[in-house]
């Protein structure tokens, strides 16, 4: 198993301006070699919104990851073009790519010109309860020590990680994303939002496979604050294919939502 991890306090440590080293924070619980896919996912969103040009203007209002591999500890180098510039609307894309291997995330982003207060804001969506007024829960068993797990903190406001169903869960992260960073907005949401299925399980993990090839989150605002909830329900098909959807939130309210396509298997 060739694994070449970081020890900093973070999920990744920059070493050089496009590459990037991951810690075990970003160990996800099924592979001792393969990454959780919500660091990375925000490590492309952080470099869709750090790109040289980037406009400040632009809300990152779509971002579609398709995880075409399994995400390796190892040292990534990250790239950035733009499809497509308007003036209103940009598309730009951002691929991860291991050092000396095949490219393993693709991310499309679609951002949109926003001008403060010219429009009237309309809000919608159920409340959900604070994460001051949620209790901590335990992870599922996960055999070690340090992972995705002990990078984020967990609180659910209905259902838990060892209970099947929908459930809501806020996060929070425990680590920066990059080293020496201060986490931004959309780091806190993207590292999040992958959590979907993970949160509101309705099959038992011992004895099924759970493998999401995506992950599309769309946004309506800016995210604020260190917590992101998670919203979560998962349904399956009998032939294997399933679907997690997640209604994101942060201590404001609701921001967006986020989908999860899933093949489902029984574990061998």
């Amino acid at each position: 198993m060739d694994v070449r991890e970081s020890s900093a306090e973070a999920f990744f440590e920059q070493d050089g301006r496009a590459r990037y080293v991951p810690s075990g924070y970003t160990r996800g619980p099924w592979a001792a070699d393969s990454q959780h896919a919500g660091p990375p996912a925000a490590l492309l969103g952080r470099a869709v919104l750090r790109r040289e040009g980037a406009r400040e203007d632009m809300l990152l209002a779509r971002i579609t990851f398709e995880i075409t591999r399994p995400v390796p500890l190892k040292p990534l180098e990250v790239a950035t073009r733009v499809l497509r510039e308007g003036r209103s609307v940009e598309l730009v894309e951002a691929t991860l790519t291991p050092e000396g291997g095949q490219e393993v995330m693709r991310a499309r982003a679609l951002r949109i010109r926003t001008e403060p207060d010219s429009v009237p804001e309309v809000v919608g969506g159920p409340v959900v309860a604070p994460p001051e007024s949620c209790a901590a829960q335990p992870f599922f068993d996960v055999p070690w020590e340090k992972g995705y797990h002990t990078g984020m903190e967990f609180r659910f406001a209905s259902g838990s990680f060892r209970e099947q169903g929908a459930a809501a869960c806020w996060l929070r992260m425990g680590v920066p994303l990059v080293a020496g960073e201060e986490a931004a907005p959309l780091d806190r949401v993207l590292i999040a939002a992958d959590s979907g299925n993970g949160v509101s399980n309705v099959l038992d993990f011992s004895r099924h496979v759970f493998v999401n090839p995506d992950l599309t989150v769309h946004l309506h605002r800016y995210p604020c604050g260190e917590w992101v909830c998670v919203d979560a329900a998962t349904s399956v098909d009998g032939a294997g294919v399933g679907m997690a959807e997640s209604a994101l939130h942060d201590e404001r309210g609701p921001m967006g939502r986020g989908v999860q396509s899933l093949f489902v298997s029984a574990r061998p």
